[in-house]
């Protein structure tokens, strides 16, 4: 390693750490020195400028850019560095300890490839790497058609949102075959869809319908302020030609990155061009929660009948209520509910909504091992097991939704 610029002349400079003072991340230097030995060196911020326009700066694959809290008041020269970086189509991995959301969706938005907290987790930086060798590798993607929407459209669909209240409850498996029994409705014309993933970190909408997860994706919930249909329309993927999906983005993000101005804007421009926009929202309540919980029609949060769903129900009413937020918007959605003829599970249900204080309002059957199988071929039930018992309760209730939003159309 070398203290000050790369000298070139003793080992080929692959990648540079770039630092306020590498000496603030002993573990990133002990990573280095583990996958790359001797061939890397180490540049301060105003260095690293400085060495890009020199010719032995045309060797380097990636720099490693470690900041911490103090640098935010820096972040237009490290901003400087990542776009120089890009321009000589270095790549940059962005290692942060301690700065705020914020800053890192600037830095991200500068065109950094992978972000890596610090203290580095184990292997990380080297899962890193290959992934940025595994895409300089790939053949170019094949382009994906964009979906074409009408501009100025002056639909105003209904805005359905599925809440899991504890991991496997069947959030997404409703989400994803809800809006797809919503495209199989209508006499003369279905129904115009889009199937929307805030999930940004374990989102898996695009592995049940078998998508690719698209760079696009994160640069539109970044520049939300210019989106338009156009910027909009790339940003989906369509399912079987029936259905529009926004999946999460490609990489982990971290869910405080985007603002509750952001989801709004996503939010009223599906609402404008599609008749229902279904959303499968992350198990976490961040700040733009409260945005999506305004503007849903129907709020479902499943749940399984377990403590651990009775509890997190619980907390989840206690802190709508806490904050003067509309509770009573939620319909509570019981997965793997007890079968017709099982008396005991029904007193079971009966006994868990009465001590919460809540009603449930929907019970789903339990679908087995179709159900996994379905998600893992990436198809919804209607496709994978139409006479699954699970898929007749949500196509019953996609009916429901039609037929309530159809009277209400009348009604006005």
């Amino acid at each position: 390693m070398s203290s000050t610029a790369p000298q070139p002349e003793n080992s080929p400079i692959v990648a540079c750490t770039v630092s306020r003072d590498v000496q603030n991340f002993d573990l990133l230097i002990e990573d280095m020195e583990t996958l790359l030995g001797e061939n890397w060196g180490d540049l301060g911020f105003a260095e690293a400028l400085s060495f890009f326009s020199q010719p032995e700066a045309k060797g380097l694959e990636f720099i490693a850019l470690a900041i911490d809290s103090e640098d935010e008041d820096n972040l237009v020269l490290i901003s400087e560095i990542i776009t120089q970086a890009k321009t000589r189509k270095i790549r940059v991995i962005l290692i942060a300890e301690d700065v705020t959301p914020t800053s890192l969706h600037k830095l991200l938005r500068k065109g950094a490839d992978e972000f890596v907290p610090y203290p580095l987790p184990e292997q990380e930086l080297q899962s890193a790497i290959e992934r940025l060798n595994k895409i300089d590798n790939e053949p170019p993607a094949p382009q994906q058609t964009a979906s074409q929407l009408k501009s100025g459209s002056a639909k105003d669909g209904a805005l359905i949102v599925v809440h899991g209240l504890a991991g496997g409850s069947g959030a997404t498996t409703l989400a994803v075959n809800l809006a797809w029994e919503l495209t199989l409705l209508g006499e003369k014309s279905q129904p115009s869809v889009c199937l929307i993933d805030l999930d940004m970190q374990h989102g898996t909408v695009s592995t049940y319908l078998d998508l690719p997860r698209r760079e696009i994706v994160f640069e539109m919930l970044s520049e939300t302020e210019s989106m338009d249909e156009e910027i909009f329309g790339q940003a989906l993927t369509s399912f079987e030609d029936r259905m529009q999906v926004l999946t999460a983005p490609n990489d982990m993000i971290p869910l405080d990155i985007i603002t509750p101005e952001d989801i709004q804007r996503v939010i009223d421009m599906a609402r404008s061009h599609f008749d229902y926009v279904v959303i499968d929202m992350p198990k976490t309540l961040v700040m733009w929660s409260e945005t999506v919980l305004q503007a849903a029609h129907v709020y479902f949060a499943t749940m399984e009948l377990d403590m651990r769903s009775a509890q997190n129900a619980l907390r989840m009413k206690r802190a709508l209520q806490s904050e003067d937020l509309p509770f009573n918007k939620l319909r509570f959605a019981l997965n793997r509910a007890p079968k017709f003829t099982d008396m005991s599970g029904k007193s079971r249900v009966k006994r868990m909504a009465e001590s919460l204080g809540i009603s449930i309002d929907l019970q789903l059957p339990d679908g087995g091992k179709p159900v996994t199988q379905g998600g893992d071929h990436g198809m919804p039930l209607a496709m994978s097991a139409a006479k699954n018992p699970l898929r007749k309760e949500i196509a019953k209730l996609a009916q429901s939704l039609h037929e309530l939003g159809n009277s209400e159309a009348e009604a006005a």
